[in-house]
């Protein structure tokens, strides 16, 4: 979403003749304000979580550049720059993201509750095995030693009516292999 497609936006008729759209300075304003808030936003990630993403250079150091700013004034300056640069990025990735790691989302809370069901039932069912097969087809990644050390773990301490450490140890991993 460029600056220049978003103020003009043109269509072409039967006779070729150009029709054109202009966007108020209002809605403009109300974009770059967008755009922004998804910057800083982006300001708070880790460098991990930045190499997921598709940034250009420019973005991808002032990003950098942020983390050792301090003054106030100074920080929103800079957010103001880095909101001029995420005119020419594509946004759409970098929303999928955010609203997978933002807790009051939609997405983060399907994904976080599928994976408190994939620890519940390689920890309850007799059969972890078959359980632990089809997570490991879901995400090939993992590593099914470390996981079924973890569930044995859990499933140890579920006998002795301990508290649940180990299950929580499993649910950090599983969360972490499904962040990468």
């Amino acid at each position: 979403m460029s600056k220049k497609s978003r103020r003009i936006q043109e269509t072409w008729d039967d006779e070729e003749t150009e029709e054109i759209i202009y966007v108020s300075k209002s809605e403009l304003k109300r974009d770059m304000d967008e755009l922004k808030n998804i910057g800083a936003r982006l300001m708070e990630l880790k460098p991990a979580l930045l190499d997921k993403l598709p940034l250009n250079d420019r973005l991808r150091a002032a990003l950098d550049e942020s983390k050792r700013i301090k003054s106030n004034n100074a920080r929103k300056r800079h957010l103001g720059f880095i909101g001029k640069l995420m005119a020419d990025q594509d946004i759409e990735p970098i929303m999928e993201l955010l609203n997978k790691l933002d807790s009051s989302s939609e997405e983060y809370n399907r994904r976080f509750h599928q994976l408190e069901r994939w620890r519940d039932q390689l920890i309850r069912d007799d059969d972890s095995h078959t359980v632990l097969t089809e997570y490991l087809e879901h995400y090939p990644e993992a590593d099914h030693q470390h996981i079924r050390q973890l569930v044995r773990n859990a499933q140890k301490e579920a006998s002795q009516d301990k508290p649940p450490a180990a299950a929580r140890k499993l649910f950090k991993y599983l969360r972490e292999v499904d962040e990468l």
